[in-house]
C-alpha cells in the first residue's frame, strides 16, 4: 500500500487486528510512556470497531487520505488532512479509511487515571458503506 502521509507507515497492526475491518498499521511516533502519540494508517475500506476510551480522551489529527469519524447517535463525519477531533473520554465512536480511500490520523491519547479501551461491536457494512 501507498502510504498516504509523510509520517512512517509503521507495522501492520496484528495485535489490534480483531478490533478492525481490514489491514491497518501502527507507527510510535515518540518514546513517552505518559503519553501515547500514534500514526495510524487504514487500507481502503479499514475502520476500528465501536470502542470507548475510559480515564483518558483522545485526539485525532488527520495527515493524509480521507477518512471518518462517528460518535454514537450522531452522523459520521468526513475527516481530511489538517482537520483534528476531539473524542472526549467516555464516548464511543469509531474511525477509518473511506470505502474508497486509504487514510492516516495522528492518534494522541492523553495521561489519565484508569486508562483502558473497551472494545465493541463492529461498525455496520451497510451503513459504512453508504459513505461516500
Amino acid at each position: 500500500m501507498e502510504n498516504p502521509s509523510s509520517f512512517p507507515i509503521g507495522e501492520p497492526n496484528n495485535a489490534f487486528a480483531q478490533y478492525f475491518i481490514g489491514q491497518s498499521y501502527l507507527a510510535p511516533l515518540i518514546d513517552a510512556p505518559e503519553i501515547g502519540v500514534h500514526n495510524v494508517t487504514f487500507e481502503p475500506g479499514c475502520r476500528n470497531n465501536w470502542h470507548i476510551h475510559h480515564g483518558s480522551p483522545q485526539i485525532l489529527i488527520a495527515v493524509g487520505g480521507r477518512g471518518y469519524y462517528q460518535f454514537d447517535g450522531e452522523e459520521a463525519h468526513e475527516l481530511k488532512p489538517g482537520e483534528a477531533v476531539y473524542v472526549p473520554a467516555g464516548t464511543k465512536h469509531w474511525h477509518g479509511a473511506a470505502p474508497d480511500e486509504a487514510f492516516a490520523h495522528i492518534a494522541i491519547m492523553l495521561p489519565g487515571e484508569n486508562v483502558s479501551t473497551e472494545w465493541l461491536e463492529a461498525v455496520e457494512d451497510d451503513e459504512y458503506l453508504k459513505l461516500k
